[in-house]
């Protein structure tokens, strides 16, 4: 009895080794349980939504035929409202006329809100534009897929899988601000000065400028009717008449400094971009009455 009591008990000391030695026990914490991968993952399981803001995200569909322009890089512009997400996407063309957040069987039935199409202009990286629907998307759950069924030109719904992902923040665009500039909303005119070309060309002043919240629009003028098109700031301006001289509404990126923009003129023997500089003095701002 006593032999087999000390065979038992050596048995289950060995035990215990073997498995003090699986465990791994070395007072230091593994990698997986250090203090901010666990806050990483408490964040992702409880489904935190972005704070309120615009974003830009990457909008990825299951069908090639159904996705946002190539002048939009794969992206659309999200809003972030009291916690819920809205994501604007331009889509290639003008032949899908409706979308529905749910299933195409869904979208049928009466009372189905459809979503409806903006008309939408994009630019492309040529300096070309072309119209294209565009549509508002709630966004039920970033990095998951969801059900947005379509309908197109030829009255079928199609059911499809999409999935926004990637936000990014977009930084306000800095217009009154760049100059320490408030305005209240409404119209006025504006002196501006204006430099570059030979000085044949040239853009009238004053100016006529619109204010909407951050954003100042000036409808600018020039003594020529030979401009066909305008880049401010990267982006493509085409004129806003068909008679007369060229008429063009334009960002004020800022007032009190000179803003870079490029006239396309056709008045040579072929086109030809001219850099120019404007300069929106402050100072000169009156309502229009």
């Amino acid at each position: 009895m006593k032999k087999t009591s000390i065979v038992v008990l050596g048995i289950v000391w060995m035990a215990c080794v073997l498995f003090a030695g699986c465990s791994g026990k070395d007072d230091k914490p593994a990698p997986a349980e250090t203090e901010s991968t666990a806050t990483v993952q408490e964040s992702e399981e409880a489904g935190e939504t972005l704070p309120d803001g615009v974003y830009t995200a990457d909008f990825d569909t299951d069908n090639k035929m159904f996705r946002v322009s190539e002048a939009c890089d794969g992206k659309g512009t999200m809003t972030v409202e009291n916690g819920e997400m809205t994501i604007h996407i331009s889509l290639t063309s003008k032949n899908i006329v409706n979308l529905y957040p749910g299933l195409a069987e869904d979208a049928q039935k009466e009372g189905a809100q459809l979503l409806s199409p903006t008309v939408d202009t994009v630019t492309y990286s040529d300096g070309l534009t072309e119209e294209v629907n565009g549509y508002d998307v709630p966004v039920p759950a970033l990095d998951e897929e969801f059900d947005l069924a379509l309908i197109g030109t030829k009255g079928k719904w199609y059911d499809h899988k999409v999935k926004v992902s990637n936000p990014q923040p977009v930084k306000e665009e800095q217009t009154q601000s760049e100059s320490n500039v408030k305005f209240e909303d409404g119209n006025y005119t504006v002196e501006l000065t204006f430099e570059g070309g030979s000085g044949k060309a040239s853009i009238l002043s004053p100016a006529t400028v619109s204010v909407s919240g951050q954003t100042v629009t000036a409808a600018v003028q020039w003594n020529s009717p030979n401009y066909d098109y305008m880049i401010v700031d990267g982006k493509k301006y085409l004129p806003v008449n068909t008679e007369g001289d060229s008429l063009f509404e334009i960002p004020v990126t800022a007032f009190d400094q000179p803003i870079s923009v490029i006239g396309d003129t056709v008045a040579m023997s072929k086109p030809h971009e001219i850099e120019y500089t404007l300069t929106f003095h402050s100072d000169t701002m009156k309502r229009s009455e």
